[in-house]
């Protein structure tokens, strides 16, 4: 992740992010929501089964807790490393606000020391922070805040899971951990990080504790903005604003312990205070960011829908298994087949991007590869743009949010999920990588 960390932290860097005018969407955030995201999704994809992840991930959306996780493991193994006190960073970013210029669009970004702990602490100095749901954003965005010295309590399902690991981490039955009901009743930041099916299913149930002077946070847009088909419509008596963390709350976790910060966009969906916005942006430092940048609450759920379907994983993995097919159809060996299309990328060449940029990865390959993935490239672009295109309308229209909701809803949702994951998890592709994987250096001198 060394890479990854540079990538975000170097101002000088250059993006090789492009202007969406045809969509609106300013660079800078699409860049963020699907190359930074992407580039720390893959290299979780070389080193797990793909299916478990998933599965898992979706397995726990089902229940009352926040899901914006990619990967379970990685959540697993950064609560192994937190421990409940809090932690020095081993390194703090020492810059400012400023305007950079994002691919010859100008754009502010805010940074942690804009929003230095003296200053968080004098703006939250009457909030009690009462965070609904306890996954992998839960987790971490409460471990973050509370380590920053702020007031945070959790709200969850009593005697469920989440409780259980709530209590491990820390947080006191009576005295920080609640039912979902008393969290937002005693909160003043009601922090919903429940899962966007668990949203539209508890709103009538939490919307009387969201009361006049209280502020009601997301971490994604999604209930809000289909509102239509979430019921979720906020009272127009309170702040409502959003941090949404460009990665898994492990991330989260872990570059805050690093002194780091994940990248994160902020929005402002109503301001009755006239301190929304900068309410919204200090509590995106308190959270764990290192630096934030502005969106509307929509953009965030568009970029993010189209993300998580596109680039981040459905488009990758229909592409991989698109190569792997040809290949496999022509004669190459299953072994050869996964290294041409999976590994190389993950072990070598996404890193190498994501560090550089991808004029510097045709500019150090062989004239051979330059050659050709010069010519294909638009290719890939031409067959693929219409896909992406189709994409956005169907998240655009709310056909896709829908969907999302019925199957999510299902009462058999775990046994179909399993099934496609199943399908993933068997089929040889995957069970090759699976024996690629164990053949890494560093894994066979375990």
């Amino acid at each position: 992740m060394a890479s990854h960390h540079r990538l975000v932290y170097k101002s000088s860097t250059r993006l090789p992010c492009a202007s969406f005018p045809s969509l609106n969407i300013r660079p800078h955030s699409v860049f963020s929501a699907s190359l930074c995201r992407s580039l720390f999704i893959y290299k979780y994809i070389s080193i797990m089964n793909p299916a478990r992840s998933m599965l898992s991930r979706a397995a726990r959306a089902a229940s009352s807790s926040a899901r914006r996780s990619f990967t379970t493991v990685a959540t697993k193994a950064a609560r192994a490393s937190a421990p409940i006190a809090s932690r020095n960073p081993t390194f703090v970013q020492q810059r400012g606000v400023k305007t950079l210029d994002f691919g010859g669009t100008k754009e502010t970004v805010w940074e942690r020391s804009d929003f230095p702990k003296e200053k968080l602490h004098k703006i939250f100095k009457n909030d009690t922070f009462a965070v609904l749901g306890y996954g992998t954003q839960g987790f971490a965005q409460s471990l973050n805040l509370r380590d920053n010295g702020l007031k945070v309590i959790i709200g969850v399902r009593k005697g469920g899971h989440s409780w259980e690991q709530a209590k491990k981490d820390g947080w006191v039955e009576g005295e920080t951990l609640f039912s979902v009901e008393e969290a937002a009743d005693k909160g003043t930041v009601i922090m919903n990080l429940l899962s966007d099916a668990a949203q539209k299913e508890t709103w009538s149930a939490l919307k009387p504790y969201v009361t006049k002077g209280k502020t009601l946070y997301f971490s994604h847009g999604f209930s809000v903005v289909f509102a239509e088909r979430t019921g979720v419509v906020p009272p127009n008596d309170v702040d409502v604003i959003l941090a949404a963390p460009k990665g898994s709350g492990a991330t989260v976790r872990s570059l805050f312990l690093e002194g780091r910060g994940i990248n994160s966009s902020v929005a402002i969906f109503q301001d009755v205070s006239g301190n929304a916005r900068e309410r919204a942006f200090a509590m995106g430092v308190a959270i764990g960011s290192g630096y934030l940048y502005e969106t509307t609450f929509e953009k965030e759920v568009y970029s993010d829908l189209v993300g998580e379907r596109g680039i981040l994983m459905g488009a990758i993995q229909g592409a991989f298994a698109a190569q792997y097919d040809v290949l496999r159809s022509k004669g190459h060996s299953p072994s050869e087949a996964f290294n041409e299309t999976v590994e190389e990328a993950t072990q070598s060449l996404y890193p190498l991007v994501s560090k550089n940029g991808m004029d510097w990865m045709y500019a150090n390959c062989s004239t051979t590869a330059r050659r050709g993935a010069l010519d294909w490239a638009p290719e890939f672009y031409k067959a693929t743009k219409p896909v992406f295109e189709r994409l956005y309308a169907a998240v655009e229209n709310g056909s896709e949010t829908q969907r999302s909701l019925d199957e999510n809803s299902r009462p058999d949702y775990r046994q179909r999920l399993e099934a496609e994951l199943r399908e993933i998890r068997e089929s040889e592709m995957w069970r090759a990588g699976a024996t690629v994987r164990s053949l890494r250096p560093e894994l066979s001198q375990q």
